[in-house]
Parts: C-alpha cells; structure tokens; sequence
C-alpha cells in the first residue's frame, strides 16, 4: 500500500507530524498529547539513530487513516511515554481522563515479574511477553480499540525493522506472523494483516520471498498480458449483460508473496506449478448484482466447484464477504472474488470501517476474545493456547437448528460442544454428524451440520487435550485432568496414610473430615514435609487414644527416606526394589504414585485406570517422587559448516546452557559445505524443549533424542 511505503520513508520529526497534520483534524487534546510525547521522548533514539518519537507519531498516523477517534490518536502518541519514560498512568488520566488512561496502559508491557513466577533467564522474555499480551487481551474485551492501536504499533515496527539485529528480526517477525497479522485478520482489517505477513516473511524466510519476488518480476510482461486480457474479457462479459460501466470496477493482481508461498508449502510445488498466482476482483454496488455476476460468470466460464465459497451469504466472524470462485479460462486458472464496494472496504478495512466510512457492513465479531481463556495454570500456556486459535484458519459448521460455528480448521466434534456451552462439552456422551453418528473426537469439515448428545454421568477424558484445537476445549479438559487428579490424591494420601499406621482406611477417612483436611490432604502425595507433619498430628491425636497404638511400636512409625534409580521413597516400610506395572510406563517428570507389595515400590501414572481401580480397594500406598536432579543423556546429529571452529563454537553453546558433552563422532558423510557431526551429552535442564527449539532455530539439526527414559535401565 503507498500509505505504509510513505510511513518507511519518514525520517524525521517533522515529516511525521507533517503526515499526522495531513491525516486528521488536530483537536486540542491531539495537540497536547504531540507536545508531551516530544517532551517525554526528548532525547530518546531508536536503533536507526533517530529520534524516538518519530515511532509513536507515526503509529498514531496509522490509527488516524484507519479514522481512529480522538482518544485512539492521543493513545497512540503516549502508548509508550508509561513504559519507557518518567512519566506516569496517573498523569495520563489527569490531563487526559479515563478513556485515554485506559488504552494507554491496556497497551503499556509489563517489566516487573512477579517473584513467584520465578523465570529462569531463557523463559524471562516470553514470560514478560505472554503477560503484557495477555493483558492487552483482557483490556480489549471492554474497548477492542487496544488492539487496532496495537496493530498499528506493531506495523510500524514491521515496516521499520532493518537496523535491528538478525535475531530480534527474526524474533519479532515470528510473534507478529502468529500473533499480530491473525489479530488483524480477525478485525477483519486485511491490508494491515497481508502487510504483516508479508513483512514478516521478509525477515524469516528471506531467499524464499526473493525466489517469489525473482520470478514474478521475470515473469512480470507474461502475467500482466494475461490478467489485462482477462480483465478486459470479463469486462466486455459483464458489459454485454446489461451491466453499464459505472455499476462495476474490475481489480486484477498477482497474489501475495506470502500467500504463494503457503500454497507452495501446502501442495509441495514450486512457484512455477502455482496454477491460480492471478486473482480478479469485480466490486458492484448491490448484493444481488454479486449473484448477478456470478451467474455470467460460471455461464461463460467453467467453474472449479470444489473452489467455490459464498461468504456473502455465511460470512466470516470477521465481517468478511465476498463470493471466491476459481474458474478455467483457455488452460489457466483464475480466482474470482466477487462483493459490493461496501464491502470492499469493510475487507479492506475490518472493524475500522464502521468509523472510517460509516459502512453498514457487518462488524467483526469479537466473540473469539471471549473463547480464550485466561485462567491456564500458567503464563506460558495461556500464550500458547491462544497463539493457536489466532493462528488457525477458520471452518463454519452448523447446529441442527441452522445456526453457525466458527471453528479453527482441524476442531473436533468436541471442540463444537464447548463452543455452544461448557457444560455441554462437559458432558458430551456421543456426536452426529450430518446425521450419522461419529466420534466426540472426529475431525469436522465446513459445513457440517453437527448434533452433540449429552449425559450428566459422562465426562470427556482428559487425555483428548491434545486431540481438541480450541483453547476453550483444551482448558476445561485441562480443569477436569486437575479435577480427577486431585480426587485420585486425595485417596492416595489416604490410602499412604493407613499404610504407615497399618490401619483401616476408613479411620482416616473419617479423621480428614472432622479435621477439615479435605482442601489440603492431597499434598500428602507430593510434600514429603507436609506428609511428615500430617503423621505427627494423627499420632499425638491419637496418643490420648490407648487402644489405637497398643499393636504399633513408636518406632515402627518413623518414615525415612529411600533413593532407588531416579525415585525418592518415603516410608516407614522397607522398600528396596521398584517396578512399573504393564499399565503405564510413566517417563521423567510425569505424575506418580506407588503402591507397595512386599518390599517393592510399583509406580504407575496417577491416571493409571488400573491404578485408580486398586485405589478405591485400599491397596497399600506410599509417598514417591522423582529424585529432584537427574542428569538425562540426549543424542543429536547436527550439519555444521564445513569451516574452522564451527564444532567450537557449538560445544560453547551446550557448556553456555549446562550441558556436558560425553562423546563426539563424525557420522553419515561430509558434504562439500557440511559435516554431520553426532554427539552425546547429559543435562538436568528442565525444559529440554524450548531448549532443542533454541538449537534447531540456531543449527540444522537433523536429530535431537534422549538415550534413556526414566523407567529404562
């Protein structure tokens, strides 16, 4: 767009007021938030040398085409005074009042962490990162203005990215594709999203946007003849059919580069096998003239039905309508979209058309905000969860009364179940789609028309998380996992708590209760502390008891502590084996509990269903943990550049993250440009993940596995 190509041209502070002036009415309010901004900002560079409060200017420049109002122009000025200078949301609230105030710190970053976050150095950035995002989502359900300032920021810093360095590129352009282009997709405002992912695809796959860029320059004279000679058919077409030349324009263009770049990875070909890169528009002035267009069109053209999507009559939760058809013309193939110059600008312009143009267009929904869920067990979670319903591409399935569901490709029966009510995704027995009966679990395609049959006694298994696509799906199945774990603790501790005193477990049982330990008992299973103390006060509540301790030795009641492998044991019992049940064969880390059988420890997942049965038959029990620090062994193959140091400079990375290398071989082959290169390490690193993420970002790995799970010998 020449908007954004103007907004990278800006250099100094007086173009970017200049290019405000020009773009809004400049309101006594405007004009004070200009002037603070410069004052606060005084003195403040950017990576490129120049001065700070270009940034926030032009942000606000961005609001102000988009016919942001008042409050989103001065918000857009101060959105980062909060943050980066001395002054404060309380001034911002005096001297311009609550509206303000509010978009102003629904958009300034959290810095400080709380201390019981406790962020190691590597997850400190994205924990910071999830919560000012989280923060920033909460604030928008009461005023979606937040996110359309947001956008506009984070497309500034897109189009101004080139003096930071590649990795911050990188890192940036990462979150903005998966987080910041699905958010403006979802306010319907496509120019700002097909600019942040094109940006974004810059910086991240840089030799694949040239390869798209070479070709259709390469190409250029061959594809601007065949679109002109197409636009120019369609248009005779159209005339001939009784439509005048002031009813409709004509639009054509070759697609995106991002765009041909996901069909190029979503069918496997190269750019050259890409058969619809050409795309047309035809914008009329009434709804029925699209239909009208439509008709001439698959009348003279054969038409690719499978292609065919009305989005006029089920538009998309984002206000988006237009009709797509795809259709053969003379051995090539072009995508049609046909709408009414309404919403053409509601597409163009999403949510901000209906301040910009005073549109009667339909309003985006913002019912997804209210989809995500903010209560996850952690930060790190929730951003996760909702990076995935932003990022999913969308499909609208039907209930059986004919209403519609936006759901992200991939959702399962399931998914559509909690998308109507928690309650009924709960209790889910059995779905119907398209009147046959299916799978809670099946995957659903658009426009199926699904019936979910429900039961108070049913209840989803928590082991489908991964199986839901939804973040609502996935927290209340998360909720429910915490639910039966819980429940299955509690009994446990009961069931341990017997075994110390070799007594029923109904003594306990009934001693919880009348103590008020049904909130807490559960720890009993995991704080050997807590468990240690609980013992203590059963026996000096009993001691007055002299009948329940006739049989029981004192000393036969002290608990200690037994390591085998990689378990810490705590009990009063001699336990000097420990085994794994055919059930479950629970890996580092995992949830655990033990049962004892003689003098061996038999561990299980505490969501065994073989385990939960014995449980509830009061099978002895006692307290296990993982051995806290455990070193495990992983084995990666890496290709290294074939140059000096380049293997030096790897181990330097493992010993930076705590690794320590035990063997390293050359394996497969070495390449003219490459060595494979095999090496064995052992860590106590908890997050082994984000850290094998870390290197395949860094290095082309080719394997990255552990030697040895926790129940392995």
């Amino acid at each position: 767009m020449e908007f954004f190509d103007t907004l990278r041209q800006i250099k100094t502070k007086k173009e970017a007021i200049q290019t405000l002036f020009e773009l809004t009415k400049i309101t006594p309010k405007i004009q004070n938030a200009l002037n603070i901004a410069i004052e606060y900002h005084d003195g403040q560079k950017r990576k490129s040398g120049e001065p700070y409060v270009i940034h926030p200017i032009c942000v606000s420049c961005i609001v102000a085409f988009y016919g942001g109002d008042e409050s989103m122009i001065c918000s857009a000025l101060l959105h980062d005074v909060v943050e980066d200078t001395l002054c404060d949301i309380e001034f911002i609230k005096s001297e311009f009042g609550q509206d303000v105030a509010v978009l102003v710190d629904a958009l300034t970053k959290i810095v400080e962490i709380k201390e019981e976050l406790n962020p190691n150095h590597s997850s400190k950035k994205l924990i910071t990162s999830a919560l000012s995002f989280r923060k920033m989502l909460v604030a928008a359900i009461k005023d979606p203005r937040a996110l359309v300032v947001k956008i506009s920021d984070r497309l500034h810093n897109m189009l101004t990215l080139e003096p930071l360095t590649h990795e911050k590129q990188i890192r940036i352009s990462e979150e903005t594709l998966v987080v910041y282009a699905p958010i403006a997709h979802r306010l319907g405002i496509s120019s700002i999203k097909n600019e942040l992912e094109d940006r974004s695809f810059y910086h991240i796959f840089p030799q694949e946007y040239e390869k798209i860029q070479e070709y259709i320059k390469e190409n250029k004279q061959s594809l601007s003849l065949r679109l002109n000679d197409f636009t120019e058919k369609l248009t005779n077409m159209l005339l001939k059919n009784g439509l005048s030349g002031s009813d409709f324009r004509v639009e054509s263009r070759v697609k995106r580069p991002y765009s041909i770049y996901l069909k190029m990875q979503r069918k496997g070909v190269s750019i050259d096998e890409v058969l619809d890169l050409l795309a047309v528009r035809i914008i009329v002035k009434d709804p029925i003239d699209c239909y009208k267009v439509l008709g001439i069109v698959h009348l003279d053209f054969k038409p690719i039905v499978s292609r065919f999507k009305d989005y006029i009559a089920l538009p998309k939760e984002n206000g988006y309508q237009t009709i797509h058809t795809t259709i053969f013309d003379e051995s090539l193939i072009y995508e049609i979209q046909i709408r009414t110059f309404d919403m053409h600008k509601s597409a163009e312009y999403g949510i901000a058309a209906h301040w910009k143009y005073k549109t009667g267009g339909i309003a985006p929904s913002l019912e997804w905000l209210n989809n995500l869920q903010y209560q996850d067990n952690t930060i790190e979670e929730f951003y996760e969860l909702a990076k995935n319903d932003l990022y999913q591409e969308d499909i609208v399935v039907f209930s059986p009364a004919g209403d519609t569901y936006t759901l992200p490709v991939g959702a399962v029966a399931l998914d559509f179940a909690y998308a109507i009510h928690s309650e009924l995704g709960d209790n889910a027995k059995e779905a119907y789609i398209n009147n046959a009966k299916a799978s809670l679990l099946q995957t659903l395609r658009s426009g199926d028309i699904v019936r979910i049959i429900s039961d108070p006694e049913s209840l989803p298994k928590s082991t489908w998380i991964d199986a839901v696509k939804t973040s609502r799906a996935k927290s209340h199945l998360r909720i429910q996992r915490q639910n039966q774990i819980r429940e299955v603790e509690k009994k446990s501790a009961i069931n341990i708590l017997a075994t110390i005193f070799s007594k029923d477990r109904k003594i306990f049982e009934r001693y919880i209760s009348l103590k008020g330990l049904d909130a807490s008992i559960h720890r009993a299973t995991k704080d050997m502390g807590f468990l240690q103390e609980l013992k203590n006060k059963i026996k000096q509540s009993f001691n007055s008891q002299s009948n329940f301790f006739a049989k029981i030795k004192m000393n036969m009641l002290k608990l200690k502590e037994i390591e085998l492998e990689n378990f810490l044991i705590c009990s009063n019992r001699n336990v000097n084996e420990v085994l794994f049940d055919y059930c479950c064969h629970p890996k580092y880390g995992d949830e655990i509990l033990a049962i004892i059988s003689g003098q061996k420890a038999i561990v299980h997942h505490k969501l065994c269903e073989k385990l939960k049965d014995e449980i509830e038959m009061g099978v002895p029990m006692v307290f296990v943990q993982w051995v806290k620090k455990i070193k495990t062994a992983f084995k990666i193959i890496v290709a290294l550049e074939d140059k000096k140091g380049s293997l030096a400079s790897f181990l330097t990375t493992l010993a930076n993250n705590n690794c320590n290398v035990m063997g390293i071989s050359y394996v497969g082959y070495k390449s003219q440009f490459s060595t494979h290169c095999e090496i064995l390490f052992e860590t106590d690193m908890k997050d082994v993940k984000s850290f094998r993420d870390f290197l395949i970002r860094k290095y082309k790995m080719i394997e990255f596995s552990s030697l040895k799970d926790a129940y392995q010998n």
